[in-house]
């Protein structure tokens, strides 16, 4: 469970714009437009003007300007390592090739398509089924998952070890919807991705009819792994995704697969137990290579190894992909420079190498600090909210303090770094050094099978401007990348970064506690711990929220789905209420004096609300409203603020404002 947060907006100006002690850029609201009829307009209404969306975005907000920002610090890291001469020895070294290869571009281009041409040979002369699955299986190592995935994770019921798992995939568009929903928005898309897979074969060297063929035969098995794919809903549903069995109940259960060749090939020996998360994937491929049609099995996995090296390619593969996947499901008009996409790759290859320099330059001690006494509050905050339930007995209550209590927290960046020293790259090409990356990570993560659980890992690097909370740890992760100005302010009052950064832990602390991190326990083990009549009573108030964002028309003809954004909309109705209740406790011990015009609760909402400014293109409203589990930012705001009792009294909301939701209607959870 991730939660993408998008930073505050200039938390702390005065009226004419300065840099001050606290308050609210009022540049940044729309004050045409009443706070009791439309808050999202009104808080973020200047802003959105004054950040029209350019080309190269689907969506602007004030996250995405923060991670330009980081991405900006991190180029200058970056390309003092490229300069000069290079020592591939170094960490440093091997950070200042890969980015100096993917910014080469009269390279790549000369190279063309040829990086890849050797691996799509080998495709071509497999000759048996057994041959087939072994190559499948070794692509798996270098980064290119056909039909599943292969990782390992905790054991969700004995999470102090980690076990072998899979994981449904194999899908281009990522989405089964794209593939078994019959509208004519699914139905567009599958037709233009299927002009997408004609264009990628051309450019690897195949004549138009090839490709055609080769372009069928991938929708014919991509549509075949979709039907039994689980939808958005099942897959967040911890419990059917949890088929664990020993390596004899796997070969008996599924026997048309050569499992044992399967894992020698992904470099793994003494298999004892695996959890199969969508059974149903597993026994369709193995329904596939059962079959033995060879010709439709390589077309496929021809197009998984273009598809997954496009990126490392000349910019005749870089540009038909941002043609397809950007331009036409999220509309973007324009691709980002080179240097932001080579930022990004060496970014995801090489994360703790690249964080382990952002911490030394950019992250200040004294933030540390700052954020464990905001957690230790918020964590104050939360356990005086269980305790004055009212719906839940005393049985659950104090399992849920157990588990609050012992919820970990990790705050700016790991206590021991990745070490790259048995990484070696080579001054070749940067598709190769790609794979080479690739397989080194597949190999770290192999290693941990049948081990414990190693708890001081990070799941996100630390200049990541995002957070999250991991229910098989029952652990909250700050990264240093999200704390900072302006989405968190050293030198701003309690009232803004309460309402911004503390919203946000409460927020990951709620997850513990939301519709599917309900169901693991203090030790992260998946565990029903509520009473019968407990889990009934918190199912009923989660429904509220279900059914009032189900009403949200996002679009017209297009509505929110309040089902898979549930976890979310808890999130942030858990993070506003534990995160106001600590402030309080705060500001009564230090009283904050109106700025602006604004009281100091008022200054709370404004600031949670100001995480959410944006600009968004209808293309990317389809894409989030179907595929992503977090609610578009202006129903954050909107629709989850009639829900908080705090707000109604901070603006004066009454019955007869248009934003008014009469208190029996309202959700009473955490």
């Amino acid at each position: 469970m991730l939660f993408a947060v998008c930073l505050m907006t200039a938390a702390s100006v005065k009226t004419d714009g300065s840099t001050g002690p606290g308050g609210i850029n009022t540049a940044n609201l729309d004050t045409t437009v009443s706070p009791k009829a439309d808050f999202y307009q009104f808080a973020c209404g200047g802003w959105m003007k004054a950040h029209p969306l350019t080309d190269e975005y689907s969506r602007l907000g004030t996250f995405d300007l923060l991670a330009e920002n980081n991405s900006r610090q991190i180029r200058d890291l970056i390309v003092e390592l490229s300069a000069g001469d290079i020592d591939l020895k170094t960490t440093g070294g091997k950070v200042g090739l890969l980015y100096k290869m993917a910014m080469d571009s009269v390279k790549l281009n000369r190279e063309g398509c040829q990086p890849i041409l050797s691996y799509l040979e080998k495709v071509k002369a497999v000759k048996t089924q057994s041959e087939m699955l072994e190559l499948v299986a070794k692509m798996s190592r270098l980064g290119v998952d056909a039909y599943f995935s292969i990782f390992v994770g905790p054991d969700e019921k004995n999470s102090d070890m980690n076990l072998l798992q899979t994981y449904q995939g194999g899908l281009g568009l990522g989405d089964r919807d794209y593939y078994v929903k019959e509208d004519e928005h699914n139905k567009e898309i599958l037709e233009k991705y299927q002009a997408h897979i004609v264009r990628m074969f051309c450019l690897a060297g195949y004549p138009e009819d090839e490709a055609k063929r080769a372009a069928e035969d991938v929708l014919v098995l991509e549509k075949r792994l979709a039907k039994v794919s689980y939808d958005r809903l099942q897959l967040r549903d911890p419990y059917i995704n949890y088929h664990k069995m020993s390596l004899a109940e796997l070969e008996e259960a599924i026997p048309e697969m050569d499992w044992g060749l399967f894992f020698h090939s992904l470099g793994l020996e003494n298999v004892e137990e695996i959890n199969l998360r969508q059974v149903e994937i597993i026994k369709e491929t193995a329904a596939i290579f059962a079959e033995g049609e060879l010709d439709l099995q390589k077309s496929y996995l021809i197009w998984k190894i273009i598809d997954a090296s496009a990126g490392y390619l000349s910019d005749d593969f870089i540009n038909a992909n941002f043609d397809f996947y950007d331009k036409v499901l999220s509309g973007k008009k324009e691709i980002s420079p080179r240097w932001k996409r080579a930022v990004a790759s060496v970014d995801g290859a090489l994360g703790e190498a690249v964080g382990q320099l952002y911490v030394e330059k950019y992250f200040p001690a004294e933030a540390k600090q700052r954020m464990e006494t905001l957690v230790a509050n918020l964590k104050q905050a939360f356990a005086e909210r269980l305790l004055a339930l009212t719906w839940m007995s005393e049985e659950t209550k104090a399992k849920a303090l157990d588990k609050l209590t012992s919820m970990g927290v990790k705050i700016g960046y790991p206590d021991k770094w990745t070490d790259y020293s048995a990484l070696k790259l080579k001054n070749d090409s940067y598709f190769a050094n790609v794979l080479r990356i690739s397989e080194f990570h597949f190999d770290e993560m192999l290693d941990k099978m049948g081990k414990p659980v190693d708890k001081a890992q990070w799941l996100m690097n630390p200049q990541t401007v995002n957070a999250y909370y991991a229910p098989s740890m029952n652990e909250i992760c700050f990264p240093a990348g999200i704390l900072q100005p302006p989405y968190f302010d050293m030198n701003a009052d309690d009232a803004v970064n309460y309402g911004a950064i503390g919203v946000v832990i409460g927020h990951e602390m709620t997850h513990g506690f939301d519709d599917q991190g309900r169901h693991y326990d203090r030790d992260g083990n998946l565990n029903d711990w509520w009473t019968p009549e407990d889990s009934e009573k918190f199912e009923e108030r989660a429904q509220v929220l279900v059914d009032w964002f189900n009403k949200i028309e996002v679009l017209p003809g297009l509505h929110a789905n309040g089902e898979l954004t549930l976890g979310e909309n808890i999130g942030d109705y858990g993070g506003l209420q534990i995160a106001f209740q600590a402030f309080r406790h705060v500001e009564k011990e230090k009283p904050l004096t109106d700025i602006d015009g604004f009281t100091p609760e008022q200054r709370f909402y404004l600031s949670y609300a100001s995480l959410w400014a944006s600009n968004i293109r209808d293309e990317s409203i389809r894409l989030l409203t179907q595929m992503d589990v977090h609610s578009l930012g202006r129903w954050r705001v909107n629709a989850t603020l009639p829900h908080i009792d705090g707000w109604y009294e901070a603006f004066e909301i009454m019955p007869d404002d248009p934003m008014y939701l009469a208190p029996e209607e309202r959700a009473v959870i955490w």
